[in-house]
């Protein structure tokens, strides 16, 4: 579910996807696999969009909401 979440805050914000691979000190390909859910997002890059997003870890992991 995180994988949608990540997709869609990064739409909402027109961020590109080699922009946040860049806050997550990681290539856009990485990060391309993240939002398409073929690779694991660790806790510590879920923490930073959160921070970058001002959205909670529990919004981006599904959990909740809001």
């Amino acid at each position: 579910m995180y994988y949608k979440r990540i997709h869609e805050l990064r739409e909402d914000n027109d961020k590109t996807q080699k922009e946040i691979a860049e806050l997550l000190n990681t290539t856009q390909q990485h990060y391309s696999r993240i939002e398409n859910g073929t690779t694991e997002i660790t806790a510590d890059r879920i923490i930073i969009l959160a921070k970058f997003y001002n959205v909670t870890t529990d919004y981006i992991l599904g959990l909740k909401d809001k």
